[in-house]
């Protein structure tokens, strides 16, 4: 008797071979009871179908995972914040997906998403194209019914319709807003910067009542001025914050291996302390990060820079958690006060 392919189960990655997010426990997303104890589930959505370049982010998570010179040990002590980034995270491996089917793999990733979050962890989904982040907020607002979303991104992905579909990689953010999962006035992105879209798309997102930071204002005003910007608004009237990061908001000099470079954008520095204070401050209750194309990649500079993109989201939100039971960390703090025999001096 022949087997249908959906009822059969597997973990792992689509690509390559089956390992963890740098060697954390695995978990079956499916049952609650293999991530009780993680505050975060990663798990990856292989999809690039909604392209409308270079392909090739279907890779990505396999990795995202994997970049990495240290031990893949399932530890990593962070110097300045001292925390354990992957104390209380499991990965759930990738969600089957096909990339040939733009809606079935978005109901798939949405189902698993909502899942994990129902049962009180915190998804974060290794992309794939930001065609999958229409899925992961829908899934995350299943359970929070008031979030902000802040997204990092030279392109805005708020088109209406691309090459004859409503679906796709540049469309994810205006298929949200409509859908009422977001609120346009909740929607904050940040670098965007080239030439599209158009003003008719603009116009659109004016009047959604969008918050759209180019790079020439970040440029003008400063991050940290802009940052502060977006978390006063993002905080405004939501429970929670849902982080998108598609890796060509950074210089394509940082982040060569994506599927629409834009020159002009963040440097990897720039977003990594970006991720970390937005994670730190913000109770974020879900988390993606796409577009990063390992076939387009020089020497794992992408690879490496996404990776270490999760790591410091993860950093933020342990010590955020660590936070909840004393005094908040602060970022000025020399990185070895307080360690060793030796007592600090007065300050």
């Amino acid at each position: 008797m022949a087997i249908q392919s959906d009822s059969m189960t597997r973990y792992g990655p689509m690509f390559g071979p089956d390992y963890t997010f740098l060697g954390v426990p695995a978990c079956d997303w499916q049952e609650p009871a293999t991530y009780a104890d993680a505050e975060v589930v990663i798990v990856g959505a292989p999809f690039d179908g909604g392209t409308s370049h270079r392909p090739g982010a279907r890779f990505g998570p396999q990795v995202i995972r994997g970049t990495d010179y240290l031990p893949h040990d399932g530890s990593r002590p962070h110097m300045s914040m001292r925390v354990d980034a992957l104390e209380k995270v499991k990965d759930a491996g990738d969600l089957e997906v096909y990339s040939g089917e733009i809606q079935r793999s978005c109901t798939i990733i949405e189902d698993a998403v909502a899942f994990i979050a129902k049962n009180g962890a915190i998804p974060l989904i290794l992309g794939g194209d930001h065609t999958v982040t229409w899925p992961d907020v829908a899934g995350v607002a299943k359970k929070y019914k008031n979030i902000s979303v802040i997204h990092f991104d030279a392109h805005a992905d708020t088109g209406d319709i691309e090459f004859g579909s409503l679906y796709g990689h540049g469309q994810p953010m205006r298929r949200l807003i409509e859908s009422g999962a977001v609120r346009g006035d909740r929607f904050l992105q940040v670098g965007l910067r080239g030439y599209w879209p158009g003003p008719d798309v603009l116009d659109w997102m004016a009047d959604q009542g969008m918050d759209s930071f180019h790079m020439s204002e970040i440029v003008e005003k400063g991050l940290d001025t802009v940052l502060d910007r977006a978390f006063e608004i993002a905080l405004d009237g939501c429970e929670g914050v849902f982080l998108s990061v598609d890796i060509d908001v950074c210089d394509p000099g940082h982040a060569p291996g994506t599927g629409t470079p834009e020159p002009g954008g963040l440097t990897g520095r720039q977003l990594l302390d970006a991720v970390s204070r937005i994670c730190h401050e913000l109770p974020v209750v879900g988390m993606d990060i796409v577009e990063v194309s390992p076939p387009f990649d020089h020497a794992e500079i992408t690879a490496m820079l996404g990776n270490r993109v999760v790591l410091e989201a993860l950093s933020g939100m342990a010590r955020r958690r660590a936070d909840a039971g004393g005094p908040p960390w602060n970022r000025a703090t020399p990185l070895l006060q307080g360690r060793g025999t030796q007592q600090d001096e007065p300050a």
